[in-house]
């Protein structure tokens, strides 16, 4: 019964308010979200307790990351979700995403994926980190004049992976300070934090997904 309750106000929720076609980060009914993508078609629907729907088609090399949280990161956040619908196709991911400055990282802590496993065989693995009954791999890539918080740019992304993805219709948490932990263990270093939210990202895919998002 519990369940069945969360997936109906997850949909309904996110059915009341306009949707979000066109980049941008705000703050709606007091929640803070990011919708972003660069080619093909994307569409956001916020709800009022935290919950977002977003659904897209990307075609072949396009990107989409949408989510809801906070305007800013803490590392001693324990973030709440959960997952009623995570359809990412050949490639999208679920995963808690945010941002630090000084230095400039884009950091993941990926819970679900599709056909293609996040980062890729070419990411410096540097160990693993257990955390909320579960393992995840720790790698680092760096990106090259791309898009960023503060415009085109070259900065590196962090990474923990589950090794087994968590399951939907249910509360999971994420403990972000064992993975600020970890990283730090390796040499990876965060910055202040910038916006940090449970966010759906898909790349050259067609997917959708429900989440409701609290602390």
């Amino acid at each position: 019964m519990l369940l069945s309750l969360l997936c109906a106000a997850l949909t309904a929720s996110c059915a009341s308010n306009p949707p979000i076609t066109e980049n941008a980060t705000g703050v709606r009914d007091g929640r803070f979200h990011t919708f972003w993508h660069d080619t093909g078609a994307g569409e956001m629907r916020l709800g009022r307790d935290g919950s977002y729907s977003v659904t897209w088609r990307l075609g072949e090399n396009g990107n989409l990351v949408a989510g809801t949280g906070w305007a800013r990161g803490s590392t001693d956040r324990m973030v709440r979700y959960a997952a009623r619908t995570f359809d990412p196709g050949t490639n999208g991911y679920l995963t808690l995403y945010g941002w630090s400055r000084d230095p400039l990282v884009e950091y993941y802590v990926v819970e679900r994926w599709g056909d293609f496993v996040p980062p890729g065989d070419s990411a410096a693995f540097l160990g693993t980190v257990d955390s909320d009954g579960g393992t995840y791999r720790i790698y680092r890539t760096r990106r090259v004049n791309q898009p960023s918080i503060v415009g085109t740019a070259t900065f590196d992304q962090y990474w923990s992976v589950r090794t087994s993805m968590r399951p939907l219709g249910r509360e999971n948490v994420i403990t972000f300070s064992n993975h600020v932990a970890a990283w730090e263990r390796v040499g990876l270093t965060l910055g202040t934090l910038d916006y940090q939210v449970m966010a759906t990202e898909g790349f050259g895919s067609e997917g959708r997904s429900d989440v409701r998002v609290w602390e």
